[in-house]
């Protein structure tokens, strides 16, 4: 019984998932425009969005939060260039849009992007 647990797993165990997300979300920042499966975007979503929240704060205590998930490349340009574009936005920094299956197997694809 899942009680109460949100997300998908992707049949990997903790932390080959954290570390998927982590890297996913590094590309996210830095490209600011991805292409991956559409079930993995909609979990990253989740993953990124407080991340931006909290480095709309730009104290010290969020660089270092943020450290813990991103590359110092990442963080920074998070932190100067890609909050500030969302100082006056309450949420909703990512946009997801569907594209056609992948021909290989089939799986539904997505493009997961910042909204400007």
């Amino acid at each position: 019984m899942r009680k109460l647990i949100t997300g998908k797993k992707f049949h990997r165990e903790k932390s080959q998932r954290e570390a998927m997300f982590k890297t996913m979300a590094t590309s996210l920042i830095l490209k600011e425009k991805i292409k991956t499966g559409e079930a993995k975007a909609k979990e990253l979503a989740r993953f990124v969005e407080p991340k931006i929240t909290r480095a709309k704060k730009g104290d010290v205590a969020a660089n270092r939060y943020l450290a813990r998930f991103f590359c110092a490349r990442a963080v920074s340009k998070l932190v100067k260039d890609i909050a500030p574009k969302y100082k006056e936005r309450n949420g909703g920094y990512t946009r997801i849009t569907k594209l056609a299956p992948r021909t290989s197997d089939g799986a539904r694809m997505a493009i997961i992007e910042l909204v400007k």
